[in-house]
């Protein structure tokens, strides 16, 4: 019988891939030489899965409480959006267009063998110039063992995906010199190695991790980037919301703009990835075509600077709204900027701490629902030789709270207890609308109700923004305060009337207490609240 996937399976395959990406990510990053010798194709590839399992299992986390799992299609949905919306570089976004077309095809009822052929042709359509000896040249080897074997896809599948692999350097003059395999292909044999296993229960033999060979001029090692080769210098990156029509124009304006140029998706949501000299150019045909967001653009030039000396200690901190982002900056920390409904992953966390180029760091989420995300970027960047210590801060204010107080020239254990007791004597809240009826603490809200949450639970169910955070603060305070901090949302009508108003409620009913109006910007929540 032809080999098919049911949730389980998908869960299954995406701890793997996810497993066997970070055990090879370094490896992988290391033979990348085409498009560019940028060495983040491991790297890549690991971001892109991550926010696939992260869909993945936020779909099983709804159902725990129901008495049936996900269905198959639910799963493997949620896996291709999850890697839509979270893909990275050139082989990233090609993977993500891959299990887009095998959620297509599963979705449909199809057999995995007719999936992997679906996925092919689909990456290959989301290429605007195909280039054999890539991971396009792995993955159409893969669908066509598959379907000589579909009782045994997944395994058939991966055989063929190796011997591929290894034919990539006679099929690309740039591996040859190198004497190395594609790294995208080489990345896509991981995520069909998990596969096998999720199906069968047995992993496959991978081959070499580096997988370096001797080319023809002698080299061990693959070549080092190079700034000056001609090339583009940007890589151009968003998720873009636009028609199809729209879409259509916008390939044919990015593809004489520069090279590289990948575009995936559907259903109105893209992303689009592309190599350019111009990259405001990019942006502007993505804001012609719909409306362009998550915008990434890479200077190439980075890669062959000389490496800056490292800092003693820095802060990373995760905010929401573009107004606290540069609150945050302006006070020295590194910011990774959360948007809604797309909370970031730990690769992330790991890159911003990277960026932040210090010995020691600092990290605080500011939302409990990424201490886990959070512990796994501390932990990560803890092999990488970076001392991380994590304040498990649970809202803005309570990270605002706790970079007043931070003193880099403190010994790091002092600054962090510091630190950590100025966000544990914040208390929070958040005013902010609900989206649909549902149960909370304080009764049932209606959707369009105001919600008045107090350290993570709902305390007030209102009509209007400015009578429910007046009653939250009123309760908040009645446990005594010196000190109120206001962030208010960019989308609150009338905003400068509201904080006005809060201003003043505090100042006349509480006496000796002060207050302190930031703007949250694009992205921040209504209302966010702290009593210190």
């Amino acid at each position: 019988m032809p080999q098919t996937l049911d949730a389980a399976s998908v869960r299954i395959w995406c701890s793997r891939a996810l497993e066997a990406l970070g055990r090879e990510r370094e490896e992988i990053d290391a033979i990348n030489v085409y498009p560019v010798a940028d060495g983040d194709t491991g790297t890549n590839l690991y971001l892109t899965l991550e926010s696939a399992a992260q869909a993945v299992e936020a779909v099983f986390a709804a159902h725990e409480t129901g008495s049936s799992a996900p269905a198959a299609a639910d799963a493997v949905r949620s896996m291709a959006h999850g890697a839509l919306i979270g893909a990275r570089g050139n082989s990233g976004t090609i993977l993500a267009q891959l299990l887009r077309g095998m959620a297509e095809r599963l979705c449909d009822g199809d057999h995995l063998a007719g999936a992997l052929r679906r996925a092919s042709a689909l990456a290959r359509e989301a290429v605007a110039h195909p280039v054999e000896g890539t991971i396009l040249s792995v993955a159409s080897a893969a669908a066509e063992a598959a379907e000589s074997a579909p009782d045994d896809a997944a395994r058939a599948a991966y055989e063929g995906a190796r011997a591929a692999l290894e034919a990539t350097p006679g099929q690309l003059d740039v591996l040859s010199r190198a004497g190395v395999v594609d790294a995208g292909g080489r990345g896509l044999l991981a995520v069909l190695g998990a596969l096998v296993e999720a199906v069968s229960g047995e992993a496959p033999v991978p081959p070499p991790l580096a997988h370096v060979r001797p080319g023809p001029e002698g080299l061990g090692a693959p070549a080092q980037p190079c700034a000056d080769d001609g090339g583009p210098a940007f890589e151009v990156i968003y998720l873009l919301e636009a028609e199809d029509e729209a879409v259509a124009r916008l390939r044919t304006r990015l593809d004489s703009l520069g090279d590289s140029l990948v575009v995936v998706g559907g259903d109105g949501l893209w992303n689009v990835h592309v190599h350019v000299d111009d990259a405001g150019a990019a942006v502007e045909a993505g804001v012609e075509a719909g409306r362009p967001y998550r915008i990434r653009i890479t200077h190439f030039d980075l890669a062959a600077a000389p490496v800056r000396e490292q800092v003693q200690r820095a802060v990373v901190v995760v905010v929401s709204g573009e107004g606290l982002a540069g609150l945050c900056a302006e006070a020295g920390a590194t910011t990774v900027l959360a948007r809604p409904g797309e909370p970031p992953v730990s690769g992330e966390l790991v890159e911003a701490i990277r960026r932040a180029h210090a010995r020691e760091v600092v990290l605080m989420p500011n939302s409990a629902d990424l201490r886990h995300t959070a512990a796994a970027a501390a932990e990560q960047a803890r092999t990488e030789g970076v001392r991380v210590a994590l304040v498990p801060t649970r809202a803005a204010v309570q990270g605002i709270a706790a970079l007043a107080v931070h003193e880099p020239d403190r010994r790091f254990d002092e600054d962090v207890v510091a630190m950590t007791a100025a966000a544990g004597a914040t208390r929070y809240a958040e005013v902010t609308v609900a989206e649909r009826q549902s149960w909370t603490t304080a009764g049932v809200c209606q959707e369009g109700d105001v919600l008045g949450l107090i350290d993570g639970d709902v305390a007030v169910i209102g009509t209007d923004l400015m009578t429910t955070a007046t009653t939250v603060l009123d309760r908040m305070l009645a446990a005594g305060g010196e000190l109120v901090t206001l962030v208010l949302g960019e989308g609150v009508a009338d905003g400068d009337e509201v904080a006005a108003k809060l201003e003043r409620h505090v100042r006349d009913t509480h006496l000796a207490v002060d207050t302190v109006l930031y703007r949250g910007g694009r992205g921040s929540t209504p209302l966010l609240i702290g009593v210190e």
